[in-house]
């Protein structure tokens, strides 16, 4: 999906989206330690996790580097010898170093399992059903297992235009497109990214099921990070975003409603291999209270701190569950600012 570049020391996995080949040696022993120290908080220590080596990963978007460092720090305070594997570029470069053991723990969208990874077409407009759908069918053909799920949290697609687009269009949902493209062909410019203009759930599937066809020459690719600038100052008319990007409320972007419900449901879980799940079935419940916690508006805010105010994912990951009470700093340390 989105890429963003961490300032820690994280190991990266950039080689891995060229070559296809994974890193050498055991997924249990891969990975740079954990940037940060946490005791425990409300997670307290699982006797079973204690010195259990346990590697998480993340994709390479500020999101997933805040849920995966989220992620360390619980397992960490839990007791488990956590290996940081954060940054992989690419959302099924990210599921195959799951799969192969390189990684162990990766906080997953449903969506994007039930449409990319396992290749349906058409998404279930309800989350507690397209849930259970992608968990029996993960578990089934992968060998995959989903658990922790956050129903409060979807970060599904959206486009997004600026004020005085959206005032000067008239535009509030995406079946408005069409009729921009009929009437206003010049203000029919789009930015998206490389994976969404290739995603069977982003601009193919879109098209199609709004029925429109975008001129490719009003088209930018821009990298994730850049788009949501790029719709603020009217490079383009409408934008791709995230709907738990903080970048949103403060460029005073407008969401366009999704008034066909194409976008499938992106809720999160915790996703990890069945045999480690039935060997540890203990990181269940070290990540329920976590998911418990976790909401649109909070993830919103937590992206903001990254993109917006420039802080370090793993800082951010820290602080809010030290704020939460699910874990505190060592005697001593202070938060970070």
């Amino acid at each position: 999906m989105k890429l963003r570049t961490s300032r820690r020391g994280a190991v990266k996995l950039a080689s891995l989206a060229m070559t296809g080949v994974l890193l050498s040696g055991c997924g249990l022993s891969s990975g740079s330690s954990v940037p940060l120290q946490v005791e425990p908080g409300t997670i307290q220590r699982v006797p079973e996790l204690e010195g259990v080596t346990i590697t998480v990963g993340s994709k390479a978007f500020t999101e997933q580097l805040v849920l995966g460092y989220i992620a360390e720090f619980a397992l960490s305070a839990a007791g488990a010898n956590v290996r940081d594997l954060s940054n992989i570029v690419g959302s099924s470069t990210a599921r195959r170093a799951l799969a192969s053991d390189q990684i162990d723990i990766l906080w997953d969208y449903t969506g994007t399992s039930w449409i990319s990874y396992n290749g349906n077409a058409d998404p279930i407009p309800d989350a507690r059903q397209q849930y259970e759908a992608v968990k029996q069918q993960d578990l089934e053909r992968n060998g995959i297992a989903w658990t922790a799920i956050d129903y409060q949290v979807d970060n599904t697609y959206a486009f997004a235009v600026n004020q005085e687009a959206a005032h000067r269009l008239g535009v509030e949902k995406i079946s408005d497109i069409p009729k921009i493209i009929a009437e206003r062909p010049e203000d029919a410019t789009f930015c998206i990214d490389t994976e969404f203009a290739n995603r069977n759930d982003g601009m193919p599937g879109v098209e199609q099921e709004y029925g429109f066809t975008a001129d490719k020459s009003k088209v930018k690719t821009l990298t994730e990070g850049s788009i949501y600038q790029a719709t603020a100052n009217g490079t383009c008319t409408f934008g791709e975003v995230f709907t738990t990007d903080g970048r949103i409320r403060s460029l005073n972007l407008k969401v366009l409603a999704d008034d066909h419900q194409f976008f499938p449901r992106y809720n999160i879980g915790i996703t990890t291999r069945d045999e480690l799940l039935k060997r540890y079935p203990q990181i269940t419940g070290v990540f329920e209270p976590v998911s418990a916690k976790l909401t649109n508006e909070e993830l919103m805010k937590l992206n903001a701190q990254v993109d917006v105010d420039g802080r370090d994912p793993a800082d951010v990951a820290r602080d809010w569950l030290v704020q939460q009470g699910l874990v505190r700093l060592p005697d001593g340390q202070a938060a970070a600012r």
